[in-house]
């Protein structure tokens, strides 16, 4: 548990040092458990999630950076790759190919990458991905699109 500690602290400190080289991720640490992350991500442009700020929970094991860290959407999102009630994502790194090498803040950089391309082949998600995998892409652009809207944007009025 030391060594996860250690790099936790080591990763929570490159993250304040690095603030503003990464304008799309906000990662943030929870007063009172080093163990616990949230993090806020921007919708990646030219997909119908640009605009929208998604927050991510992150729930890091204590055999951490061995293990991966458990990350899921808190805010609603309508993707193939994402369990809508869950919010639990199926992306490869989190799963079966972790490697130590990732950190907290490259975990954020695959999942933006995995909203600007979806997996339709591997959902969570079973409308989300028959939409795409159907060939319908304007009813799964307008679906995501609306529930970006709904969610992940700040209200008006």
């Amino acid at each position: 548990m030391q060594a996860s500690r250690a790099r936790l602290f080591k990763e929570y400190k490159e993250v304040q040092r690095e603030k503003t080289a990464d304008p799309d991720i906000q990662l943030v640490c929870d007063d009172t458990n080093i163990f616990k992350w949230t993090a806020l991500i921007k919708g990646p442009s030219e997909t119908p999630y640009e605009g929208g700020v998604f927050q991510l929970a992150f729930a890091v094991p204590e055999q951490y950076p061995l293990q991966p860290p458990q990350v899921r959407f808190l805010t609603k999102i309508f993707h193939p790759n994402v369990h809508f009630k869950t919010g639990e994502i199926c992306l490869d790194i989190l799963k079966n190919a972790w490697s130590p090498a990732w950190t907290l803040q490259s975990v954020c950089r695959a999942i933006i990458a995995l909203m600007a391309h979806p997996e339709p082949d591997s959902p969570l998600n079973c409308d989300s991905g028959n939409l795409l995998r159907s060939g319908d892409l304007r009813g799964y652009q307008s679906m995501a699109r609306m529930y970006t809207r709904l969610a992940a944007m700040p209200k008006k009025g």
